[in-house]
């Protein structure tokens, strides 16, 4: 069984990403590459964290018109290996969904898992009204929203909060992907999130990867950190 920990390397150093990658390789089920490694070093950076051999979530967020995400998907998909997840908006809407599924069910070989990005968890009720969303819409309802539109548009999953997660699984199905960032131990700081949970509460809530970011990089044994989290949700979640 794949472990649900998924370790974000938010940096921009890319020896400090393989660092990490070599250090909890041995309780990681993915490692995350996003904005801050990818734009630093594009395709050749992911690469060399995708040769480590733990699975990638490529978090870049695509948000565009439809042509231009499934093109940008198109190209991405020329690295090797392949990522196992990556992500484009679900506000980008219905028409850009379908065309990146169709993009990604055009290639040959492994695909990845396919998810949209619903509301970010640094996010709460206010900012979400704030950006024009109708105040009366509660987050939650916002989420499963764009959830369901998701996998109508055949995604094959979301990113969502931990606070959503089980409302999205009775919604969408068992089988339908939560990969759930706003993970914090009891211990760990908040810091920039909102809508946060621990990764043992978010793993009965329904949550089926678990992104962990600064609890683990940011502690001063990153692989002693990853240790005590799988051996708290393998006593938890039996």
């Amino acid at each position: 069984m794949t472990s649900p920990i998924c370790v974000a390397l938010d940096t921009p150093d890319l020896d400090r990403a393989l660092t990490l990658t070599a250090a909890v390789s041995g309780h990681a089920g993915y490692v995350k590459i996003g904005m801050e490694l990818f734009y630093a070093h594009g395709h050749a950076g992911y690469e060399a964290v995708a040769r480590a051999g733990v699975p990638v979530f490529l978090d870049l967020k695509l948000h565009d018109i439809p042509n231009t995400v499934a093109q940008g998907l198109t190209s991405l998909m020329t690295m090797a290996p392949r990522p196992a997840i990556i992500n484009i908006h679900a506000g980008a809407g219905a028409p850009t969904m379908q065309a990146a599924r169709a993009a990604i069910d055009a290639l040959d070989g492994d695909k990845p898992k396919l998810i949209a990005l619903t509301v970010l968890t640094s996010l709460a009720a206010d900012d979400i009204s704030e950006i024009g969303y109708d105040p009366a819409l509660e987050t939650r309802q916002l989420v499963i929203q764009q959830a369901e539109l998701a996998k109508a548009c055949g995604l094959d999953g979301v990113v969502c909060s931990p606070l959503e997660a089980r409302a999205i699984k009775q919604a969408c199905g068992a089988n339908f992907l939560t990969v759930v960032p706003g993970i914090r131990p009891a211990s760990a700081d908040v810091q920039d999130q909102k809508r946060i949970a621990t990764p043992v509460d978010a793993r009965r809530n329904g949550a089926d990867v678990l992104v962990i970011g600064r609890a683990i990089t940011g502690a001063n044994d990153p692989a002693a950190a990853i240790a005590e989290i799988a051996e708290d949700l393998k006593e938890a979640c039996v």
